[in-house]
């Protein structure tokens, strides 16, 4: 089992219970899924190929690719077009990935201080902006040619970003402390 999937049902759990003062456990907010994002922006087949691989490597899991809805000329686009890659992680896969991101990336961030507070989306959702792949110890600098960001959504079960942020650093989420 996951090392973060234990911390939550042993301390996470209990501990949300005696804050948030909510004693039907079915009622706690808990992870729902998490979705990684990679928008490419171009339709170079070898970079959605390399940049696929990678997003592969980092989620263990085969990513979807994404097409354009619509065609927009200033920026040489068409309908259909294969502009990017996304993957829904949940159960195992989830807490793997949460676990790898906490702990592993997120201290590899040159001058990381931690990831904003004000993050969230009102309904106890969370996305973080990641600038650079190679902060994940999966990926082979020498194998992708170039630098590319990626947005991380942790989808909870929470009604407000209160609950969600109690959540998310229970489970270790280094969040910026405000001065």
């Amino acid at each position: 089992m996951s090392t973060l999937k234990e911390r939550y049902k042993t301390e996470a759990f209990p501990a949300l219970k005696e804050k948030l003062g909510i004693s039907n456990p079915m009622q706690l907010p808990r992870l729902s899924k998490v979705v990684v994002n990679m928008g490419l922006g171009i339709a170079d087949k070898d970079a959605l190929k390399s940049h696929g691989e990678a997003l592969a490597l980092i989620t263990g899991q085969r990513p979807m690719m994404t097409r354009a809805r619509k065609s927009i000329s200033n920026f040489k686009l068409r309908e259909g077009m294969t502009i990017g890659a996304k993957v829904t992680l949940r159960g195992t896969r989830m807490f793997e990935f949460l676990d790898r991101l906490i702990n592993a990336a997120l201290p590899r961030i040159r001058d990381f201080r931690g990831v904003p507070e004000d993050a969230f989306d009102g309904k106890g959702n969370y996305t973080l902006g990641l600038k650079d792949q190679m902060i994940f110890p999966e990926v082979d600098p020498d194998k992708i040619g170039s630098a590319q960001g990626m947005n991380v959504t942790i989808v909870t079960t929470a009604d407000n970003n209160e609950a969600a942020y109690e959540l998310l650093t229970l489970l270790g989420m280094p969040f910026a402390k405000k001065d």
